[in-house]
């Protein structure tokens, strides 16, 4: 998608904008332009996206919250405790907490909320973060008709049941798709939501911008600006040109700009960057043909030359990567070096494979920038070693469906976390309960590497469950489960008026509430 001209709301954002560079004390809405597609919905129980996510943050709370460097806040919670056998969590809600609407929040809100998610004649959403609940998993599946995990024993308090110790809990609780809605919802609620968040909707103009007010009721405060609107520009050019003439006040700054950005004192002023919880790597079939050899999965990965493809396809925005696990999360090693590029090293191991003269295999990716460009670069330097690739790209829905239904030899992809913590990549990535749809599209399966993760997940003690996530960590990439490119660092350029703004680490961790509009 394009835009043959500016919409007439952005000519006057922009010129108020302008004006608010000299006078500071006109600005009153922050213009933010990261996203570049519709959300899917603005209900939390349908919140499968970025953008939609993102949203969500704005106009409601969970339980607990995601700060903008990823660590868990109290949300509607004001505290909560765990028995010491790890199954049962206790959240006191705050008291006077109000929907943008005048109802008051209570405890059955967030019972109801839950059941709503994983009722089982819902569609489009993803119960899964609730799943760990007692019963929730067979009540989204129809096999039974209440969740026993699930209490409230006053309008005050919350009681939650797991199946089993999940030390991580809490962390998923602050995701969109956990955000407590009220009751008697509307019909098209997904377009007119109710929330508790620090912002209410205002107006969605679909494809063009979301636009909110700040909830001066809000029981966090209410945001220092009066206005937030969420511009939609699906061309990056477009976004630049808007933020270069001051009608945008955050930009994401697109990869291939990096290093103009970087190289004037004035733009470089401009830029804030954080590493993200984000992976690019590619997937790898092991149950398909030559790539079941861990011996030909390891050829594969010494035949690229990673660090040139960041370095010239993404401006050097990364790390490489030896693992699945990024290195500002605990679990990561950062002593295990990446493959080595070494085209030698892949031809033998190929040989001692017994191909000699090669194989062939193909390449899937979406047509999503920058991929194409980097499968491109990643066949020729694997045919360089006898691994003939052809390239396949499709829309991002068909590439996905057929990675799922393992008809892929090597996908590439990029995995942004939903939650701060290895498990999140590990889990979903590697282990085999997720094969397919869960997110393992490589098909891996190791029994030591389940049992380790599986441990993991259960384990409470900081330290033991660090130790056992580095475990896997290593067994997995002497494996080549997949093979992990590099992690990813968010770039973004941002006016010199907004004050108090900090890169998210996470997607929905920044809700913009203690942003301000102030002078240059």
């Amino acid at each position: 998608m394009s835009r043959t001209s500016v919409p007439l709301t952005a000519v006057a954002l922009m010129l108020a904008a302008c004006q608010g560079a000299d006078r500071s004390e006109q600005r009153h809405t922050l213009v933010d332009s990261r996203d570049w597609e519709d959300p899917r919905s603005l209900d939390p129980a349908r919140s499968t996206d970025v953008p939609t996510g993102r949203a969500v943050a704005y106009l409601f709370d969970g339980l607990t919250r995601f700060a903008p460097d990823a660590s868990v806040e109290a949300g509607l919670a004001e505290r909560w405790e765990a028995s010491e056998d790890g199954l049962r969590y206790t959240f006191h809600l705050r008291p006077n907490v109000q929907f943008h609407d005048g109802r008051s929040l209570k405890a059955s809100h967030v019972i109801e909320s839950f059941r709503r998610v994983l009722d089982p004649g819902s569609t489009g959403g993803r119960g899964w973060p609730l799943y760990p609940i007692k019963d929730a998993r067979a009540y989204s599946e129809g096999s039974v008709t209440s969740i026993t995990g699930l209490s409230a024993p006053d309008d005050s308090t919350v009681v939650i049941t797991l199946e089993e110790p999940l030390a991580i809990f809490p962390k998923l609780l602050a995701m969109p798709v956990a955000s407590v809605v009220p009751d008697n919802l509307g019909e098209n609620f997904g377009e007119q939501p109710i929330g508790t968040g620090p912002w209410k909707l205002v107006e969605w103009r679909h494809d063009d911008y979301v636009k909110f007010a700040r909830n001066e009721n809000y029981f966090g405060g209410a945001p220092s600006v009066d206005t937030l609107i969420a511009r939609i520009i699906p061309e990056p050019s477009t976004a630049v040109a808007e933020f270069e003439n001051g009608a945008v006040d955050i930009l994401y700054v697109p990869e291939d700009q990096t290093a103009s950005w970087e190289s004037t004192p004035e733009r470089r002023a401009m830029l804030h960057s954080a590493p993200a919880l984000r992976l690019w790597y590619v997937g790898v079939n092991v149950t398909r043909g030559p790539l079941a050899d861990v011996r030909v999965r390891r050829a594969i990965a010494h035949a690229i030359d990673t660090k040139t493809i960041l370095d010239k396809l993404l401006g050097g925005r990364g790390t490489l990567a030896a693992g699945v696990i990024p290195p500002s999360l605990d679990g990561a090693n950062a002593d295990r070096a990446p493959y080595a590029f070494d085209v030698a090293r892949a031809r033998k191991l190929l040989a001692e494979a017994g191909h000699p003269n090669g194989i062939n295999l193909e390449l899937w990716s979406s047509q999503t920038a920058p991929l194409p460009r980097i499968a491109e670069a990643m066949q020729a330097y694997l045919a360089d070693a006898g691994i003939r690739v052809q390239l396949v790209q499709r829309d991002a829905a068909s590439v996905r469906e057929a990675a799922r239904n393992g008809q892929v030899d090597l996908i590439l992809k990029d995995w942004y976390a939903d939650y701060p913590d290895a498990e999140n990549f590990l889990y979903p990535l590697l282990h085999s309960a997720n094969h397919g749809v869960g997110g393992n599209v490589s098909f891996y399966r190791d029994a030591v590497f389940d049992s380790l993760v599986t441990l993991a997940r259960r384990e409470g003690r900081d330290a033991e469950r660090i130790a056992l996530y580095r475990q896997a960590d290593s067994l997995a990439h002497a494996d080549v489960g997949l093979l992990p490119l590099f992690f990813y660092n968010e770039l973004y350029a941002v006016q010199p008026w907004v004050q108090g703004f900090e890169v998210p680490v996470i997607f929905n961790g920044q809700r913009w509430s203690k942003v301000s509009l102030g002078n240059p």
